[in-house]
């Protein structure tokens, strides 16, 4: 082989090591790219080699400073493998190389000093390594015949040197997810020929119309296509020199995830050319413009998790390149326009968390193109349309929190492409359609907290990629299936439904009753000797009732037990006493002003439960118990804590005994785990409710509320929402208990079954909206109010009980003080502890995060009730603030190695 001079592997499934080419002497090119080659970057190489060709493998060790002394080198490529070190000093030595590409490997300590020895680079390529400091000033300088220059995704900091402008060729730059700070370098615009400019996530600052004067400059880059300033420090108005940008900007705008404010840019009207826009995750208020109608060319647009009003434009539609849409998280009301079914090639369409309301409409499933639809979290109703089975190619459908009804169309079962269904917290009806069971690449399936009826189809155990079933808070009944997915208890959710039996053992649920062959036999003879004699022993005895009745009717009333629409297993005071070992002190893991909680197994199913005693002796409590029964026959929701059956029983002394059965917390309730110590039992480290939890905490708490709210027949006012009525169970996940205190509010008024809505004092000190302490009457908003103390204290970590808040001084007013520029001095501690070891470039955005959910808080705590938002629109807020920071912090994850 001393005679080749070419050999080209690439592209190949090859394995094993990189032989050695010493022998080929006359070699100039070798690529084995793109194969699975292991081993050590290869050192013995033929020393006239022009082209070297190693990329997409899996080899390991450093580069070899070998490499320098082949001076005929012109082009090296090694990214994608797992090389550590740095570019050997050698490098200095190769007097004609051009291209260096060793991005997505694992480089560490500085930008190589050796490169700016090599004047002839132009293009080159280290993004996605671990090199750190400060770039060289004269990086460019030396570099001046650089073409291409990609940096993005290390740990670089400091500001962007001014020397790029001596590179005049440069027609791509990356720099993104670094730590750049300070101004983009107004001197950009002697960059004629650039073409890319990426320069998201980092910490790139511009506020006052000075700042953005690198936007000017920019004008002069006549053939840019692409600009990113995504996930910076950008804030104010986006100036309106943007639109001097106009049609040399051909292809994408992204300037999401910053702080900018106010309207929508109008210079972005002129940018005719535009592919893609993206604003998503800013602070823009106002309405959508219909020029975005005009134009003509764009494939993506991205106005989610900001605060636009309005309706969605429906001049949308006239973008017949459209691709995706994301209008997610704002405050948008009317309906979906259903122009949108006009679009030839949309493929994601994300409206959630909003104001939306009317129809699903039926011209959307006709996008012969569509993969993803995302409507969750507003208000849409009415049946969802028949003819969902045409969108063939759609892989997610979310539908969830909304206000749907009817059947769920057995048509869904024709979109074969589906992978995630999420129809939960509607009030769909009817029963599982067993065409879901069709759906092969199924693996989400969310019904949950509907009104579904009948069997659960046993198709749905032929789905073999399902990973998640959710069936959870219906009136489902008879057989669980025990095949596929059903023999994994851990993946299927069948919760809140009593007339469902059998399934395996890990369940734990009733099995189902068989009746044997010969009582089906003798049945009618049973009914003959046994129905006639009851029937005259009952006729006695409503006579001996009667005359009782008629006696005593002047003595106290009983209260009954309200009747369930869900038929709970029966439990006596026997089995509970067996559960909680005689109630015992041991068991105990909670106490309130009407009852006593106890932690226990029932011996039936072994469920691990926690059981409610209500103490009757207690002035007040026979009545809780009541409310709280009237509350729970007509609440289903997953983020309320799941009823398990109720006890209405004597006990051993032949006294009245009532308690409630609830699924078991096995965290225990928010109170403690905020203010637990070292040294109580069962206590948690205050470091594991980190950011993340508590703003999911505090969504999960205002999607109960909105359920509670909005999405029953009556308003149901829980009226005694404080973090000791927070549950958590082992994921964190919050669940609204104690309704003890709930009321119904029909219309202004509210009532609980006869009983006057007029109040005294209702619900807890510090907690209550100030109105109540005026006597007024009970009202969804004075939940909002205690709502938003809760979630300051979350994230404060103060009781409104606080010593310190007295004289005038409470929980709202303290966090308005301080707000927003001084919440450093009153966020918890430990949560400022988290902020300090975020890494820099991601910290400013999680700071944003918060201070957007302080500010919910406070728009919670008005003080008169009609001021305050509705939990309608706290849910959408709070979800759209978690979208944005599980955005920035995936992107954290991905960007800041291990």
């Amino acid at each position: 082989m001393h005679r080749l001079e070419t050999l080209h592997l690439n592209r190949n499934t090859l394995q094993g090591r990189i032989p050695s080419f010493a022998n080929c002497s006359k070699l100039k090119e070798l690529d084995v790219s793109v194969n699975n080659l292991v081993g050590q970057f290869p050192g013995d190489l033929p020393p006239h080699l022009h082209m070297l060709q190693v990329s997409f493998n899996n080899l390991t060790g450093i580069i070899p400073a070998s490499l320098g002394n082949i001076t005929t080198l012109v082009f090296i490529s090694c990214a994608h493998n797992r090389i550590k070190g740095n570019i050997p000093s050698e490098f200095a030595g190769l007097p004609g190389l051009q291209y260096l590409y060793a991005g997505a490997n694992q480089l560490t300590s500085r930008f190589p000093q050796a490169i700016l020895n090599v004047s002839t680079l132009i293009g080159l390529g280290l993004t996605l390594n671990g090199l750190s400091g400060e770039l060289p000033p004269n990086l460019c300088t030396s570099l001046a015949n650089l073409r291409i220059l990609t940096l993005g995704g290390n740990l670089f900091l400091g500001h962007i040197p001014s020397s790029f402008t001596n590179a005049s060729n440069l027609s791509v730059i990356d720099l993104s997810t670094n730590n750049f700070t300070r101004l983009v370098p107004t001197t950009m615009s002697k960059l004629t020929k650039l073409s890319m400019l990426n320069l998201e996530n980092n910490q790139l600052q511009a506020h006052s119309g000075e700042d953005w004067e690198f936007l000017d400059s920019l004008g002069n880059c006549t053939e840019r296509q692409i600009l990113s300033m995504s996930v910076n420090c950008l804030s104010g108005h986006v100036p309106s020199s943007i639109a001097n940008l106009s049609n040399k900007l051909q292809q994408t705008l992204y300037l999401g995830e910053n702080q900018l404010s106010g309207n929508f840019p109008s210079g972005i009207a002129n940018l005719h050319n535009l592919v893609a826009v993206s604003v998503g995750g800013n602070h823009f208020t106002g309405i959508v413009p219909e020029w975005i109608g005009t134009l003509k060319n764009l494939q993506q647009v991205d106005l989610a998790a900001n605060f636009f009003t309005g309706v969605i434009p429906s001049s949308l539609s006239n973008l017949s390149q459209l691709g995706q849409l994301y209008v997610a998280s704002n405050q948008f009301i009317g309906h979906i326009p259903k122009s949108f079914g006009n679009f030839p090639r949309l493929q994601y369409l994300d409206t959630a968390s909003n104001n939306l309301h009317g129809r699903v409409p039926m011209e959307i499933f006709r996008i012969p193109s569509i993969i993803a639809i995302d409507l969750s979290f507003n208000n849409l109703d009415g049946q969802l349309p028949t003819n969902i089975g045409n969108a063939k190619q759609l892989v997610h459908l979310v539908l969830s929190s909304n206000k749907l009804s009817g059947d769920i169309p057995n048509t869904l079962g024709d979109c074969g492409s589906l992978e995630y269904i999420e129809l939960d917290s509607n009030i769909f009806s009817g029963s599982i359609p067993t065409s879901l069971g069709s759906i092969r690449g199924l693996k989400v399936l969310n019904i949950s907290a509907n009104n579904l009826t009948g069997s659960i189809p046993t198709s749905l155990g032929n789905l073999q990629v399902l990973e998640k079933l959710d069936l959870s808070f219906n009136h489902l009944n008879g057989e669980v299936p025990t095949k596929g997915i059903f023999k994994n208890a851990t993946a299927v959710q069948i919760d809140g439904n009593q007339g469902l039996c059998g399934g395996v053992p890990e369940l734990h649920i009733l099995a189902c009753f068989v009746m044997p062959p010969d009582s089906i036999r003798n049945k009618k003879s049973l009914v003959l000797k046994v129905v006639i004699p009851i029937a005259s022993m009952v006729s006695i005895v409503i006579v001996i009732f009667c005359f009782f009745l008629r006696g005593g009717k002047h003595k106290r009333k009983s209260i009954s037990l309200p009747s369930f629409s869900t038929k709970f297993p029966m439990v006596s005071f026997n089995d509970l006493a067996r559960a909680t070992q005689g109630f015992s002190v041991s068991n105990l893991i909670g106490r309130g002003r009407y009852s006593s909680v106890y932690q226990g197994k029932l011996v039936e199913d072994e469920n691990e439960v926690a059981v409610k005693v209500f103490n009757l002796e207690t002035r007040g409590a026979q009545k809780s118990f009541i409310s709280e029964c009237n509350a729970l026959r007509n609440v289903r929701h997953r983020s309320l804590v799941p009823i398990i059956t109720v006890c209405s029983s004597i006990d051993s002394s032949g006294n009245d005994f009532k308690a409630l059965v609830y699924e078991l917390m096995p965290r225990g309730d928010l109170h403690k785990l905020l203010y637990s110590t070292p040294d109580y039992e069962g206590s948690s480290d205050l470091n594991l409710i980190t950011i993340g939890q508590r703003i999911s905490i505090v969504v999960d708490v205002a999607d109960a509320l909105e359920y509670l709210h909005h999405n029953n027949q009556e308003a149901l006012v829980h009226c005694d929402l404080k973090p000791s009525n927070i549950l958590l169970n082992d994921n964190m996940t919050a669940h609204v208990g104690d309704f003890g205190l709930a009321r119904f509010k029909v219309g202004s008024t509210t009532s609980s079954h006869g009983n006057s809505s007029s109040i005294a004092v209702m619900g807890t000190i510090g907690y209550t909206a100030p109105e109540y302490a005026e006597g007024g009457q009970v009202s969804t908003a004075a939940d909002v109010y205690s709502f938003g103390v809760v979630l300051l204290e979350i994230f404060i970590r103060r009781r409104p009980t606080d010593d310190m808040f007295k004289d005038g001084l409470s929980i709202v007013k303290f966090t308005e003080a301080s707000f927003p520029d001084r919440v450093s001095v009153i966020f918890d501690p430990q949560l400022l502890k988290e902020l300090d070891e975020t890494p820099i470039a991601f910290k400013e955005k999680h700071v944003h995060c918060l201070l957007s959910v302080l500010n919910v808080g406070l728009c919670c705590t008005k003080t008169p009730p009609g001021e305050r938002i509705n939990m309608q629109e706290v849910a959408a807020k709070l979800h759209g603030i978690k979208d944005a920071y599980l955005r920035s912090s995936a992107v954290a994850s991905v960007a800041v190695p291990e």
